[in-house]
């Protein structure tokens, strides 16, 4: 579980994929269910846990914090203890994973002050938690920001009408796991319905939580008194990762089957890549092993692409997805004409785009949310740092897959963050990448 800053990856690009390559689970719905597992007064198992720098930070937080953690493959058993130790957190972990500030949502059930140090992660500008701590005083939670911690308090908890100060994923899933342990109904308003909210959903329901309205932006939570028995849960597949496959072949002009993909979190996706030009087969449709997820193969076809005629920018569910936004400035490197990304929510991600001038893409940054994209462009090969945020780093990435040539991407810790064994997974499918470390 050690840190990764000195690797690197070698990469001699310009090279077809071919093959299957399945999706892995979930990232972000891993660290929700690590929060929620905490919700649990008994042993819970986290089936196809993914392993990423991520969990690994979490993990190290929950140890420091007398949570037991048992890991057997993939799988992670987590194991409550009598009294949280909150005095000997690991500060430097949890300092390094935004995760973190789901803690406060499950820890207010076992403890009634608490302090939690200030999230890291990708730093893409100003990213408010007001929306996390708005949703929680409507519970009895009074939570104050001094310079390196959240200070946490609680009163008597109650169920409430919780109208969500944006439609967050991160500040829904606190308000989910305060109502969970509450008595009583609360109603979650303009709450976000993405994929990771929607597997906390499924969780919760496994521990005996009803919620009404999954999928939907009102969420109907029946809390209970207490959780306290054991429970197996096994993760869903990542969307993201999904497009990251996606986003490879269409660069690569590469036919592949990327199979287990959860399409309703790609639909918009892969409607602006046809609008684009992008041509695909869904051969296989089938449930997760959650019995929830809709899953499918997806068979891509090596494409002529063309810029769309409107601006590509996110939108919450049942939009296209802001994290798989970054991947459409490397599509938009291929497609003849000038492309138009708006990336509203963040300050910086827009700029970070431009690295890929330096591996031949043609871009403008217009302000820091937009940038156009002129191609197709002849990408040539580079040696570059990984920028610090993790969608615009495996852009970078998939640039390097096209670029035909010698490339190498150093410190890729904010890589493994997110990714399992990326490269031994794409060279699984014919790319030529192998790892290296100073």
């Amino acid at each position: 579980m050690n840190e990764q800053g000195s690797m690197y990856f070698e990469i001699r690009g310009g090279k077809k994929l071919s093959g299957s390559i399945d999706v892995d689970t979930s990232k972000n719905g891993a660290m929700a269910l690590f929060a929620g597992a905490l919700l649990n007064k008994a042993p819970t198992t986290l089936r196809r846990v993914p392993r990423i720098e991520e969990v690994f930070r979490l993990i190290e937080v929950l140890e420091s914090i007398g949570v037991r953690v048992v890991w057997k493959k993939n799988d992670i058993t987590i194991v409550p203890p009598e009294t949280y130790d909150l005095a000997a957190l690991n500060v430097e972990s949890a300092r390094k994973t935004r995760s973190i500030i789901l803690f406060i949502g499950p820890l207010l059930h076992h403890v009634a002050k608490f302090s939690l140090p200030h999230s890291g992660g990708c730093r893409l500008g100003s990213r408010t938690v007001r929306p996390h701590f708005y949703a929680l005083e409507r519970f009895g939670v009074h939570i104050t920001t001094q310079d390196d911690a959240w200070r946490v308090s609680r009163e008597k908890l109650k169920p409430a009408e919780v109208i969500m100060y944006e439609s967050s994923d991160t500040a829904t899933e606190s308000a989910l796991m305060a109502a969970a342990c509450i008595p009583g109904t609360t109603t979650i308003k303009y709450a976000s319905a993405n994929y990771q909210v929607q597997e906390l959903c499924f969780f919760l329901e496994h521990c005996g939580v009803r919620i009404e309205g999954i999928g939907t932006t009102t969420l109907t939570v029946h809390g209970v008194r207490s959780i306290n028995t054991p429970v197996v849960y096994e993760l869903a597949e990542d969307p993201i990762i999904a497009m990251f496959y996606v986003a490879a072949a269409a660069v690569t002009r590469s036919s592949i089957t990327i199979r287990r993909a959860p399409i309703d979190f790609l639909e918009q996706e892969l409607l602006v890549l046809e609008k684009m030009g992008f041509r695909y087969d869904i051969v296989r449709q089938y449930k997760a092993r959650n019995k929830r997820t809709r899953l499918v193969d997806i068979k891509t076809h090596p494409s002529v692409l063309v810029a769309p005629a409107d601006k590509i920018h996110a939108r919450p569910y049942p939009g296209l997805n802001m994290d798989n936004l970054p991947f459409f400035a490397v599509i938009a490197t291929q497609a003849k004409g000038t492309t138009l990304i708006h990336d509203w929510m963040y300050e910086k991600r827009a700029i970070y785009f431009t690295e890929l001038d330096k591996l031949g893409a043609e871009t403008m940054l217009a302000d820091p949310h937009r940038i156009y994209i002129e191609g197709p462009a002849a990408l040539r090969p580079g040696e570059l740092m990984t920028p610090p945020a993790l969608r615009p780093a495996v852009v970078l990435l998939v640039a390097m897959l096209a670029a035909p040539g010698r490339s190498v991407l150093r410190d890729v810790y904010i890589i493994n963050r997110g990714y399992e064994d990326i490269a031994g997974r794409l060279r699984s499918i014919g790319a030529d990448i192998t790892v290296g470390h100073l």
